[in-house]
């Protein structure tokens, strides 16, 4: 089983922004009030039993690494966590049990609790689960609940555990399954992903799905933009610093793998435990060939930023120079209340 039995191990492990209640105070009590500046999203994450719904909420928000999240037992009922993100952005993670009574409740006496408010909604199916058919009513039964109570919100659908099925069917199996999901989600549109808890399509997965809740991402994409048009740069990529998702890119020059962000952010993430393994933090990093330079270094308080230079004749010092000239600036854009500023000078 991939599912969580308690927050307190995950808690307890966590080395993320995570915002949960002090110890002995229940959600929701007068000990426990998240900021007034906050702007706080509600997201759902349902499927049945054993799908890997914790263990991928583990790996993204709780620092787990994927063999680790073996020793997970089944989530009983709701778990609820509250995530900080970008600084004034909280994801309010609802990870649903997915054993049958838990679902049926869902549906009925607990229908207006469940899905009211709801901004995301993120059905996770494990695409060798033998009851396919119960997987689906269940899933038509949230997409009826979320049309009732959100008809607004984002609609996901993850295909997980696609490393148990062979490599030479992935693509036509996922390819079925996806039009399959998008015929039974109508009127509503979702979006679907393959996902693996062992390799980086996960972060591309849950980047596409945070991506969605920034609520400054255009404003952001624009200045970064610039800045990578001032600093003469092939490319740059903006990361959440503590999941390290991608949140946002410009690209000048075309990139041969498509896949390289997700990637990334598996690496990255993977050598920033190893690091806090060790009692060490880490912070910068310079890759260079006779091709490139990559310089991954933290930005903001809330993000790392990597810029990639292909120009021999810029210097390393001008491109940590000019990092660290952008940063002041791009810590104003955060601010979901931040002003409306636009990076246009040298």
């Amino acid at each position: 089983m991939e599912e969580s039995d308690s927050e307190k191990t995950m808690e307890k492990e966590n080395l993320g922004p995570r915002m949960d209640p002090p110890l002995g105070e229940p959600e929701g009590s007068l000990g426990w009030v998240l900021p007034n500046t906050a702007m706080k999203k509600k997201v759902l994450l349902m499927g049945k039993s054993g799908s890997g719904k914790t263990s991928m909420r583990s790996i993204i928000f709780a620092n787990y690494i994927a063999r680790d999240t073996r020793r997970l037992g089944a989530t009983i009922d709701v778990e609820h966590s509250h995530v900080r993100f970008l600084g004034n952005l909280v994801l309010n993670l609802w990870d649903c049990g997915g054993q049958d009574t838990f679902m049926e409740n869902y549906f009925t006496s607990q229908r207006d609790n469940i899905f009211r408010n709801v901004e995301v909604l993120i059905y996770v199916f494990d695409v060798e689960s033998r009851e396919l058919e119960k997987d689906m009513h269940y899933y038509q039964s949230c997409l009826e609940a979320i049309l009732q109570n959100s008809p607004d919100a984002k609609v996901f659908c993850l295909v997980h555990k696609m490393d148990l099925v062979q490599e030479d069917q992935r693509d036509l199996i996922f390819k079925e399954r996806e039009e399959d999901l998008r015929r039974l989600s109508r009127p509503l549109e979702c979006s679907c992903f393959r996902t693996s808890i062992w390799d980086e399509t996960l972060y591309k997965a849950w980047s596409s799905i945070v991506y969605q809740l920034i609520p400054n991402v255009q404003q952001l994409e624009m200045n970064l933009r610039n800045f990578a048009e001032i600093i003469e740069a092939d490319e740059v990529l903006l990361f959440e610093r503590a999941t390290f998702l991608v949140i946002s890119h410009y690209q000048c020059k075309e990139q041969r793998d498509a896949h390289r962000f997700e990637k990334i952010s598996n690496i990255i993430k993977q050598f920033k435990l190893s690091c806090s393994k060790l009692a060490a933090s880490f912070q910068s990093m310079e890759v260079r060939n006779s091709n490139f330079a990559a310089f991954i270094d933290i930005f903001t308080s809330n993000t790392y930023v990597m810029v990639v230079m292909s120009d021999p004749s810029i210097p390393s010092a001008a491109t940590l120079i000019n990092i660290r000239n952008a940063r002041k600036h791009f810590e104003k854009l955060e601010r979901v209340d931040g002003p409306k500023q636009c990076l246009l000078m040298r």
